[in-house]
């Protein structure tokens, strides 16, 4: 696989951090390029304020940094529809504990394409 990935980590980021359980709510994404399956680079995104065009702020900023894969562990089902509709694929993490392991998860194939069943209501009493 090769794509530049994003995954909501908490501070500092890097492929040791704990998985952001929320992508609109983490700290920051660290952005990963794969090459046939293999790390390449690794940086950090500072997140943007949620509260600045909700929970769609998000999407359009990783969209402009040209994000082409998501891995998240939870969002609302306006995200998700928003990443379809910019061209991001967004896979399930949920099972991983580090952004290391969501990573080689996904080069190795194992991780699911982020569907309806895997949103959740959002947090605050908004989606997002």
């Amino acid at each position: 696989m090769n794509a530049i990935v994003a995954i909501p980590s908490s501070h500092p980021g890097g492929l040791d951090a704990a998985l952001g359980a929320h992508f609109g709510h983490c700290d920051l994404y660290t952005v990963v390029q794969l090459e046939q399956g293999e790390i390449k680079q690794v940086q950090v995104l500072p997140n943007v304020p949620h509260q600045q065009g909700g929970c769609m702020a998000p999407v359009q900023h990783l969209a402009s940094n040209g994000i082409q894969v998501l891995i998240a562990g939870g969002m609302g089902l306006r995200p998700l529809m928003g990443f379809n509709q910019v061209g991001i694929q967004v896979f399930y993490g949920g099972g991983s504990e580090t952004v290391g392991q969501a990573v080689n998860a996904l080069a190795q194939g194992r991780l699911s394409q982020f569907s309806q069943e895997n949103t959740c209501g959002g947090g605050g009493g908004h989606q997002g």
